[in-house]
């Protein structure tokens, strides 16, 4: 029972579900449902290749709040899905701030999961989870990138919680499997060398399908002097980023995904 005096925080909720299908030679809606906080809006491309931009209504998440995605890409589809904007974190008071995604990618499909930064604020709590489920033949490209407050705006997250659990699988065998936590005091952990040297912005992005070698060796081009790396493995290619800040780390985020597409450029959403 609620005590008088107390007040319950309202908490965001959010369903957002795409299933896709090939249909005169372009990707078409099968389904499409959203519910709460969670939209899925579709603008028109001119191509084969469908771009779906979720949106979170709530304007940013706290402790308490959850967001579920799910998409589809039928056999021969090719979805790209971001976000409208970078996803702010803020202070939970309680509880933790939960994103789910789920994603299938049928025969021959293509699917790149694409979402803008995720800025964390001072005290804030943030578990995700990335569930991947592969056909044999599919093509499927990520990213998650992490900016520990917004360095230009003097803020920085000196406590909280960040957790990411990625599993992905193909037809049915785990390939990839990977699980960040970071908690406490943020300033003094992300200053260890082995964990980050002090740098605020850090990302990873995994590419899996018929051109994993190939990319190899230009990815590792483009990164030069930058704060990370790119391995080449059993078909995947895995790449890590930091940087100072997140305007540094977008300038080398974004060619290294326009060639993990085959040279596309990323989401008219993005922008430096």
């Amino acid at each position: 029972m609620q005590s008088a005096g107390q007040v319950r925080q309202q908490r965001a909720r959010g369903d957002g579900r795409l299933v896709t299908k090939a249909l005169d030679g372009r990707t078409r809606i099968a389904e499409l449902y959203q519910e709460g906080a969670a939209k899925i809006r579709l603008p028109h491309t001119f191509s084969s290749e469908m771009e779906a931009v979720i949106i979170n209504t709530a304007g940013g998440l706290t402790g308490g709040d959850r967001l579920d995605w799910s998409f589809s890409a039928g056999a021969g589809t090719f979805v790209t899905a971001t976000t409208q904007a970078c996803e702010k974190i803020y202070k939970a008071s309680v509880g933790t701030a939960e994103v789910v995604t789920r994603i299938d990618v049928g025969q021959g499909a293509r699917f790149h999961w694409l979402p803008q930064e995720s800025i964390l604020f001072d005290r804030a709590s943030l578990t995700r989870r990335l569930e991947v489920d592969l056909d044999e033949s599919a093509e499927f490209l990520a990213v998650e990138a992490v900016l520990l407050g917004r360095k230009a705006m003097g803020e920085a997250m000196e406590s909280g919680m960040v957790r990411d659990r990625w599993r992905i699988r193909r037809a049915g065998r785990l390939i990839h499997a990977e699980d960040l936590l970071m908690e406490g005091d943020m300033r003094r952990l992300t200053a260890a060398a082995p964990v980050l040297s002090g740098d605020v912005a850090f990302s990873t992005l995994l590419y899996t399908g018929p051109h994993a070698e190939a990319y190899l060796s230009p990815v590792r081009d483009l990164l030069g002097n930058a704060e990370g790396g790119a391995s080449h493995w059993n078909g995947k290619l895995v790449v890590r980023l930091a940087a100072e800040d997140g305007f540094t780390l977008r300038k080398i985020l974004i060619p290294v995904i326009s060639v993990l597409r085959g040279g596309a450029s990323v989401p008219k959403v993005w922008n430096l």
